[in-house]
């Protein structure tokens, strides 16, 4: 059962801006690119590395590899972390011919034809969800920050709600879907965000007292068993005591992947920081965030989202800007700089689309740049 006050313990004795990255790839032929089941290959061989025997695990699908930094001090730790796991998580799939890809969707591999690892979570996962849990072949970035204090993390969440349509247009990186151009920015959120149950923006709870008190209806009602059954795209995470945020496809590049945990990093952090100094946070309705997460996923940032201040349109292109004008005290602070990218990968891949590559060369290039980049890139943040 879901225990609640040790859940509040939990963030009561946590630490502020300790960082864990989770990266979620996806496993491929190297022939065909096609994805290939080969999860438990892989994770039995990475047992005998020190480093990936902790860092290694599964995510739904038997296609699906995740790496994990484990607990950093702060973000730089995190990501040297981090970069030591993707280095030999790529080495080890070398190793054995198999490539890693980190798209938010795959172009073409039916997800019918796609195994869910045999445990008792996602066993569970399957009975309880059907269609809904098979049909969710995708693969994302999330980022858990520490924050102490269980309704100061509640607050942090609260704060973050708007922000998150602003993150997904950043990170959108899965245009295609079934062997074609999806017409979406961000096809995994269609996929996941807006099919899985307690998906998505989350209310606003206010206080912990609030947020537990919906949790112990959950469990009460036999909705839930566990805490990881509320899939919101921020979320607090009961046995880390840190705030999760969860609405990023998989970056394509690890200069990508680490410049957008950097920039997420930042924006907790300095939710924390206005949270704390009494900064009155805009209420902004959840009609409007709504409005703001479809125009991210189907536009990405070659569109246009609403400034819920001004009540008027800004380009989405201008979102990156202003998340670091937001959060440039917390940065400052903590010595974070983002070398955020001018285009995103959805962006990039519709360009090399429109220049007349296939569906399938296109993806073979993003490809190479994932295989280029984790195996051992220069961490930057």
């Amino acid at each position: 059962m879901l225990d609640m006050t040790l859940a509040r313990e939990v963030f009561e004795a946590s630490q502020d801006f300790t960082v864990g990255l989770e990266e979620e790839f996806a496993i491929l032929d190297p022939g065909t690119m096609a994805l290939a089941q080969r999860f438990e290959e892989l994770h039995e061989a990475a047992q005998a590395d020190e480093v990936l025997a902790q860092s290694v695990a599964g995510e739904l699908i038997a296609s699906e590899i995740e790496i994990r930094s484990g607990r950093g001090e702060n973000l730089a730790d995190a990501l040297v972390r981090q970069r030591e796991a993707r280095t030999r998580l790529f080495g080890l799939a070398a190793d054995r011919s198999a490539l890693l890809s980190a798209t938010g969707t795959h172009p073409w591999s039916p997800w019918q034809e796609q195994r869910i690892i045999d445990t008792e979570h996602y066993r569970r996962l399957e009975g309880d969800l059907g269609y809904v849990a098979r049909r969710n072949n995708t693969f994302s970035l999330h980022v858990h920050v520490g924050i102490r204090g269980a309704d100061r993390a509640i607050a942090v969440c609260d704060r973050l709600r708007p922000v998150l349509p602003h993150l997904l247009a950043l990170s959108a990186n899965s245009p295609f879907l079934d062997g074609s151009d999806s017409g979406l920015h961000s096809a995994r959120t269609q996929i996941f965000t807006k099919s899985f149950p307690r998906c998505g923006v989350p209310d606003v709870f206010g206080s912990f007292a609030a947020y537990a008190d919906y949790v112990d209806l959950l469990v009460g009602t036999n909705s839930i068993i566990e805490h990881t059954q509320l899939w919101w795209s921020v979320r607090p995470h009961h046995s880390f005591g840190t705030v999760e945020v969860r609405i990023c496809d998989a970056q394509s590049t690890a200069e990508e992947s680490s410049a957008l945990s950097a920039l997420i990093v930042a924006c907790v952090a300095q939710a924390a920081l206005d949270h704390d100094e009494g900064v009155e946070a805009e209420h902004v309705p959840a009609r409007l965030i709504e409005e703001n997460l479809w125009r991210a996923l189907r536009h990405g940032l070659d569109g246009r989202m609403v400034d819920t201040e001004r009540g008027a349109e800004l380009p989405a292109s201008a979102v990156g800007d202003r998340l670091l004008a937001w959060t440039a005290p917390v940065r400052a602070s903590l010595g974070i700089e983002p070398a955020l990218p001018a285009e995103n990968g959805a962006q990039r891949q519709r360009r090399a689309l429109a220049g007349g590559a296939s569906v399938q060369e296109v993806y073979a290039a993003e490809v190479s740049d994932t295989q280029r980049t984790y195996a051992g890139t220069k961490v930057t943040s």
